[in-house]
């Protein structure tokens, strides 16, 4: 057997597997022996079967069958041992050829290939990055305890909206790209269309402009499911009012302390406040923290200049996965390939630094995951007794797929915390309001 790699291009290469009959004829010789002693056929006694006549009922399928593994076992072992960073998985090059596997000697099988050639990672002082914390202002106190008043309020569904309404809807674009049901919280509109919004009531159609119509345009852009890229390419969009959500506010006094915090643990408003800026800024570091991070991938992917085989990926993304259409992959196709030169950059990291995850640290984060879901109903203290017996059995759980994921987790945040401690970093305070627009 022969196997060799030809670049067709820049990313992109097929892999040629040459197998001769010397090479399968010994494992199809052995297979015929085998059925000839096990097979049951009319007329004659088991084991008894003349190899000849097994030949030529099943030589042929035996024949695929043994070229079919040895080509696999080649194909995984090249791509195993290469130095070269394949990407995706090989695909079959479809031939006119019809092989006659009972007379020809030898047979070639091709498949395409994508690959990411050698690339440089910069990761030192020269690397500057902003990190922003938030500013926790009154402003932000008084949004935060009127989210509060709504939580714990009462909801109405007025036949006209008002200001700071949730609006419930189907957005559509005349393209018919996008026709999906969104939210509209009337609070996150800018002043120039929160007009078109107010005093509208159900059935009513309205124009909006993606880019210009939110305060925040990562609301609407992550309903949409959509990426930067895809989102400046958006044009002005149809939205059809189906719903009115009106929140009527809960008065500011005992009840709400309790109801927020636990009876009688806040005992006026200003202890109230107090104790909401302190939950907001704990909130807050973890958001930041998670920008930030985000903010590294991004500026070390744009950096490290990878090219990827754009071509191979979509189709080989596209005959893999059933649910996944050409118009479909165009749309999606950018975060997929953020996604994959991030994982690049942290393999290499991983492999220079020496960077090593041990069970531990599986076990460890599983933990916190399992206690952080718990705090949000308030009994994370309560189960620190049980979480071992939590998180191992959450980490056995969907075939090995948790316990990857977990993996994979711990892996990028020792590549992270290596970057941090290997950039320059200054700190910005900003207010929410600048944070959202970042």
């Amino acid at each position: 057997m022969e196997i060799t790699f030809d670049k067709t291009e820049k990313t992109q290469g097929v892999i040629k597997i040459s197998v001769n009959r010397a090479d399968f004829q010994p494992g199809v010789d052995q297979k015929i022996k085998e059925y000839s002693k096990t097979a049951n056929i009319k007329g004659f006694r088991q084991g008894k079967v003349p190899e000849g006549m097994i030949r030529k009922m099943y030589g042929n399928a035996l024949i695929v069958d043994e070229i079919n593994k040895l080509v696999s076992d080649k194909l995984n072992s090249y791509l195993r041992e290469s130095d070269t960073q394949f990407l995706g998985e090989p695909l079959p090059v479809k031939t006119d050829e019809n092989f006659d596997w009972e007379n020809q000697e030898s047979f070639e099988f091709r498949y395409e290939i994508g690959f990411a050639e050698p690339f440089e990672v910069k990761v030192d002082k020269k690397v500057k990055l902003d990190k922003h914390s938030i500013k926790v202002d009154d402003k932000v106190i008084d949004e935060t305890i009127e989210n509060l008043q709504r939580q714990f309020g009462e909801m109405e569904n007025p036949e006209i909206s008002s200001e700071k309404d949730t609006l419930y809807g189907r957005v559509k674009s005349k393209d018919g790209s996008v026709d999906q049901e969104i939210s509209i919280d009337l609070r996150d509109v800018e002043k120039g269309s929160l007009k078109k919004l107010v005093g509208i009531k159900n059935g009513a159609e309205v124009e909006v402009d993606p880019k210009k119509s939110f305060k925040h345009e990562s609301v609407l852009k992550n309903q949409l499911r959509m990426d930067d890229d895809e989102f400046k390419k958006l044009k002005k969009l149809t939205f059809s009012l189906k719903a009115i959500n009106h929140y009527k506010l809960a008065p500011v006094d005992q009840e709400l302390f309790d109801k927020t915090f636990g009876k009688g643990t806040i005992k006026d408003e200003a202890g109230f406040r107090e104790r909401v800026k302190e939950i907001v800024s704990q909130n807050y570091k973890g958001e930041e923290e998670q920008f930030f991070n985000h903010h590294v991938r991004e500026k070390l992917t744009e950096t490290a200049k990878i090219n990827l085989p754009d071509g191979f990926l979509k189709k080989w993304l596209i005959r893999t996965n059933e649910n996944i259409t050409p118009e479909l992959m165009e749309l999606e196709y950018g975060s997929y390939a953020r996604e994959l030169k991030w994982s690049l950059i942290r393999n290499q990291i991983v492999k220079n630094q020496g960077i090593k995850v041990e069970h531990e640290d599986v076990i460890n984060e599983a933990k916190a995951l399992i206690k952080r879901q718990f705090a949000g109903s308030g009994l994370g203290d309560q189960m620190n007794d049980q979480l071992d017996t939590f998180a191992n059995n959450y980490l056995q759980g969907e075939n090995g797929e948790n316990y990857m994921k977990i993996f994979n987790q711990v892996q990028s945040n020792k590549v992270l915390d290596y970057i941090k401690s290997e950039v320059t970093i200054k700190e910005k305070a900003v207010s929410l309001d600048e944070f959202r627009k970042l």
